[in-house]
């Protein structure tokens, strides 16, 4: 990380973000064309989750090239001054890689699914019906490096 000091070393207050968080985006890549998308997500350990139709852009993309980035920040504010040039932003982010796998397992993605229920709604909940497991794809993305910044805080 080049600004050293916006570097957030703190893994609790990371996990605080990343349990604050309403969306995280990945970015995939294919043929050297990047592609970035917004979804809802859960984390747990060391792992983010997010489920998906079982077909498009993304599931096609992973099953190419399974490597994946993402981003997620909270507090974002505008820093507002009289001249443009110097207005700035505060913020809290995590930007990390990984890699993505889609689960194919019904108990794993039944687990997977409650997790990303939990992380929006505060509440457990494994009882989804088993047309809705079969109609979804549940993406694991294992997460190898992870960074957190921030700034006016």
């Amino acid at each position: 990380m080049r600004r050293k000091d916006k570097e957030i070393e703190d893994k609790e207050l990371i996990e605080v973000i990343l349990r604050r968080a309403s969306i995280c985006r990945i970015a995939l890549s294919e043929n050297d064309v990047p592609y970035i998308v917004p979804l809802c997500f859960g984390h747990k350990d060391n792992f983010l989750y997010f489920h998906s139709a079982k077909e498009g852009r993304k599931i096609d993309m992973i099953r190419k090239n399974n490597n994946v980035c993402f981003e997620i920040e909270i507090d974002t504010e505008l820093v507002a001054a009289e001249n443009p040039c110097n207005c700035s932003m505060k913020y809290y982010s995590i930007i990390g890689f990984g890699k993505a796998f889609l689960i194919e397992d019904t108990e794993e993605k039944r687990e997977a699914l409650d997790i990303i229920a939990e992380h929006y709604s505060g509440k457990s909940s494994s009882e989804f019906p088993e047309t809705a497991l079969h109609n979804v794809t549940v993406i694991k993305v294992k997460i190898e490096t992870m960074t957190g910044k921030k700034s006016g805080y």
